[in-house]
């Protein structure tokens, strides 16, 4: 078996910490990942950071409110799964009305 890792990376035109960890947290469980454990902080006077450990790697947002917009990275082991997520976020984030960013 080769070790392999695959990464995506997402900007959103949103700072709104909790409909991000809302959106990102059902994200992950419909496209297939295991949360193992999830860890917030919030910043003073602003900005937000989470971290979600997954069976599969890991998720991360971190919120740039200074400039209205959000990073998320999520690395795994399974294409598959993450392939599944980014359908998933590019439906959410046009609920949302989030504009969404590939880098």
């Amino acid at each position: 078996m080769e070790a392999k890792i695959y990464n995506q990376r997402w900007w959103l035109s949103s700072c709104d910490s909790e409909s991000l960890k809302r959106v990102i947290s059902a994200d992950l469980n419909r496209a297939g990942f295991t949360v193992l454990n999830f860890v917030e902080h919030y910043f003073q006077p602003q900005g937000y950071t989470a971290l979600w450990l997954l069976a599969e790697s890991h998720a991360a947002v971190h919120t740039f409110p200074e400039e209205g917009k959000s990073y998320v990275e999520l690395s795994s082991c399974a294409a598959s799964l993450l392939d599944n997520f980014d359908c998933y976020l590019q439906d959410a984030a046009a609920q949302q009305q989030w504009q969404v960013t590939t880098s």
